[in-house]
């Protein structure tokens, strides 16, 4: 939500960090118009303080920062919350150390996270140009996560070579799923399938020409 503020200050440039320092942001991050230019005066006499409207326009990532921050502080986690970026675009990481009880089984509470933080951080906008999708992890859990799981689609994968019959995984959540069918479509010889509904979706890893129906 945009907040605007006037202040004032001895120059535009401390008139503008007061007033960000009272919406709580850094002053980069703020436009503003200048209102009043700053006059010295004579001897004191006739001096005229700067004055600016200050303006914040929340985006995206702040949205999502402020919406993470509410929740684990009334959570109680002792964690804060980092922002970076990845090859996929915007991301933000919890680190502390009772920041892991957000992750849940196999990431299941990490992805519900993820879709909140997403539907704060994209308020009142619709999924198109505009729309800023936000990746978060936990601890570095997705990276140790994803090397597991494409462990255990090359693992699979060899099993389903050397005994030349379909293995089905357990369910998993669609993130998952598109690890393991990436990292297959990599083994020359074998091929992914998904089957089932909504949380009960496998991915059946099976041998090319002998697609499981």
């Amino acid at each position: 939500m945009k907040q605007e503020i006037i202040e004032s200050g001895k120059t535009v440039d401390e008139a503008v960090a007061r007033a960000a320092e009272k919406l709580g942001v850094p002053a980069e991050k703020v436009s503003y118009e200048v209102l009043t230019e700053a006059k010295k005066g004579f001897f004191g006499i006739g001096e005229v303080l700067a004055k600016v409207k200050v303006t914040y326009s929340p985006s995206p990532i702040d949205n999502a920062k402020d919406f993470l921050e509410t929740l684990i502080s009334n959570m109680g986690i002792d964690a804060s919350v980092v922002e970076t970026e990845d090859e996929d675009g915007l991301k933000l990481e919890l680190e502390g150390e009772n920041a892991g009880v957000l992750i849940g089984h196999h990431g299941e509470t990490l992805d519900q996270l993820q879709y909140l933080v997403n539907l704060s951080a994209n308020r009142g906008e619709e999924d198109g140009d505009g729309y800023a999708k936000i990746s978060l992890d936990i601890d570095g859990y997705r990276a140790k996560r994803n090397d597991t799981l494409r462990q255990l689609a090359r693992r699979m994968a060899s099993r389903v070579i050397k005994y030349r019959r379909s293995v089905t995984l357990e369910p998993m959540s669609p993130y998952e799923r598109r690890v393991i069918h990436s990292e297959v479509q990599k083994i020359e010889g074998v091929a992914t399938n998904s089957i089932g509904n909504d949380s009960n979706r496998r991915v059946v890893i099976f041998l090319e020409g002998k697609r499981d129906r």
